[in-house]
This record gives structure tokens, C-alpha cells and sequence, in this order.
């Protein structure tokens, strides 16, 4: 692990801060015209994630924390156990629910995603920018309806439930986008 200080802060480097591992989301030099330089920065713990807003001095020095990226496939849950397989190993790995109680409302079987983990600990479940999923149960369908009107809600395939378009029916496959905890993107 390399020592950095706050000149060396780039967007999504990982650092060891205040006994937590951290993402830089954001960061902004700031000299002001009176006193010394600073950085202000946003700061994502990869462990709780909670974003902080953290403001960084001269002279102020942390750990760049090595973080591991796998492939791996979703195979299934099994009670409060999810099953994942190493794509290049074979090797299968349980995670509890409450680890990854974030994705698991994006999660099929066989789908593939990244685990990231540091030293052996298991951080976040990296998913797809968008995945396909079948709407469960929602509302009856409107003739004639558009893309433009209030919307419904829907629920998934995996318990999920976002707002949908009047005219999407029970059955039908819709393209979800995962980075903002779930919205419909449009029709599979």
C-alpha cells in the first residue's frame, strides 16, 4: 500500500480513512486567496455506504487500499445464504443476505456481476448498469396510454417495485436501470 497525500486524490481511487475504506466520488482543489490550499472531496465508505464529505489539508497522508475485482455468477440463495460462483475458478462462495441486501432486488439466477473485496473481506456486489426483469404484479394495463402519464407501480420478479408507464402489464420484461436504486428504463 502506497502513502498519498491530498494533491495525489483522483476520482474513484480507494483509500484507508479513519479506519474505513473509502471511494473518492468527487474532488475539488480549492486555493483560496488567503491561507493554505485544500481539497474538498466526496467520500464513499465501502463498508456502510455512507457518503461523507471530507475536506483535506496539507499535509494530511492515508493508504491507497488495494481492492479486488472478481467475476462472478449468481447461482442461487440458499435460506439467508447467496451462492456465488468464481467464473475463472469454479469456486463457490456464500454471502450472507445482510451483506448484500442492496442488489439482491436486481439479482437472477445466472446472472454474472463483480465482487469487490479487500484482504478477503467482501465489499459490494458490482451490478449491471441495467438488467432485465418481469413485472410480477401491477395494475391492468391502459388502452392508448403513453410513456408521459403519472405511471403505477410494479412489482418485479425479484420483489423489486418501481413506477411503470400505464400501458405495461403483468408479464411483460422490462429493461430497470440499478444505479439509482431501481426506475424503469423501458420494455425488454
Amino acid at each position: 500500500m502506497a502513502t498519498i497525500g491530498m494533491n495525489d486524490l483522483k476520482t474513484g481511487l480507494t483509500i484507508l480513512y479513519n479506519q474505513s475504506i473509502w471511494r473518492v466520488l468527487e474532488f475539488q482543489h480549492v486555493k483560496p486567496g488567503k491561507g493554505a490550499a485544500f481539497v474538498r472531496s466526496k467520500l464513499k465508505n465501502l463498508r456502510t455506504n455512507a457518503v461523507n464529505e471530507v475536506t483535506f489539508r496539507p499535509g494530511d497522508k492515508f493508504e491507497t487500499a488495494n481492492i479486488d475485482q472478481t467475476e462472478m455468477q449468481y447461482l442461487y440463495a440458499d435460506g439467508d445464504q447467496h451462492v456465488f460462483m468464481d467464473n475463472a475458478t469454479y469456486e463457490q462462495i456464500s454471502i450472507p443476505a445482510d451483506k448484500i441486501a442492496d442488489s439482491l432486488k436486481f439479482l437472477l439466477e445466472n446472472m454474472n456481476v463483480k465482487l469487490t473485496t479487500y484482504n478477503g473481506e467482501i465489499l459490494d456486489v458490482e451490478l449491471p448498469k441495467t438488467v432485465e426483469l418481469t413485472v410480477k404484479e401491477t395494475q391492468p394495463g391502459i388502452k392508448g396510454a403513453t410513456a408521459n402519464g403519472g405511471g403505477k407501480p410494479a412489482t418485479m420478479e425479484t420483489g423489486l417495485v418501481i413506477i411503470v408507464p400505464d400501458f405495461i402489464n403483468e408479464g411483460d420484461k422490462l429493461v430497470v436501470n440499478t444505479d439509482n436504486g431501481g426506475s424503469y428504463t423501458s420494455r425488454a
